[in-house]
């Protein structure tokens, strides 16, 4: 019983297995023999016509209806190339003329410095005295601006933190005024928070009673500048 289930296996596989060609046709042809029987032919017919070397010249010349003439050396052929080139030499002053072209200027190529580099050139046209004339005229239109005080902001009639920031001369961070209560720094981030920037906050914090009094909450160290707010640019600003 094994037996029959191997033969009937191996009777299956061979009905799948693709045919193996036939080497003895040859590759890509349908008889060999008959494709060397053809190759002979044409190798004796290339034979029978024997092409020209390359290096060999023809001796035929074309008329000026096309026709070929056959020559028997090249020196007619040359003679022509002469004429015509002879033809368009002498032609070429008529070619001008009907085309109107006109024979192309040459090329001019200027050598050396240009004019405002040549100490010469600029020598000719300018001098020391000149020079400092010009220089005399240019200072004499000058116009120095006196510096000016600032004119006063209409409506300020709150206090000016500038004038504050130039009045001090203490550090940021260091106490000169005494601040009671809890959880001062907390109230103050808190505070703080509700203005814009700094400025606005040391001029509210003056307005109310700052630096000696901190009503609002902003000044927890007790420096006298409150939310973080700094006099050191302004005081630079006036070399202080």
């Amino acid at each position: 019983m094994r037996f029959s289930l191997i033969m009937v296996a191996g009777i299956a596989l061979a009905a799948c297995s693709p045919p193996v060609p036939d080497s003895g046709q040859g590759v890509g042809f349908g008889n060999y023999e008959e494709y060397q029987k053809q190759q002979r032919a044409r190798d004796a017919q290339l034979a029978g016509s024997a092409l020209p070397p390359a290096t060999a010249v023809s001796q035929e010349t074309l008329a000026a209806d096309g026709t070929v003439v056959a020559s028997n050396d090249g020196s007619d052929l040359a003679a022509e190339t002469q004429a015509a080139l002879g033809q368009g030499q002498s032609g070429s002053g008529a070619a001008t003329a009907a085309g109107g072209t006109g024979p192309q200027p040459e090329a001019v190529y200027s050598s050396g410095i240009s004019q405002e580099n040549n100490f010469d050139a600029v020598g000719a046209q300018r001098s020391i005295e000149s020079d400092a004339a010009k220089i005399a005229q240019n200072r004499a239109q000058y116009k120095v601006i006196e510096a000016e005080a600032l004119p006063a902001r209409p409506g300020g009639d709150g206090p000016n933190i500038v004038d504050y920031a130039l009045a001090t001369t203490h550090p940021m961070g260091t106490q000169v005024y005494r601040r009671i209560g809890v959880n001062l720094d907390g109230k103050a981030a808190r505070n703080c928070a509700k203005y814009a920037s700094p400025d606005q906050a040391q001029s509210a914090f003056l307005s109310k009673g700052g630096p000696q009094r901190d009503r609002m909450g902003l000044d927890p160290d007790g420096d006298g500048y409150a939310c973080g707010w700094d006099p050191g640019p302004f005081r630079k600003a006036v070399g202080g």
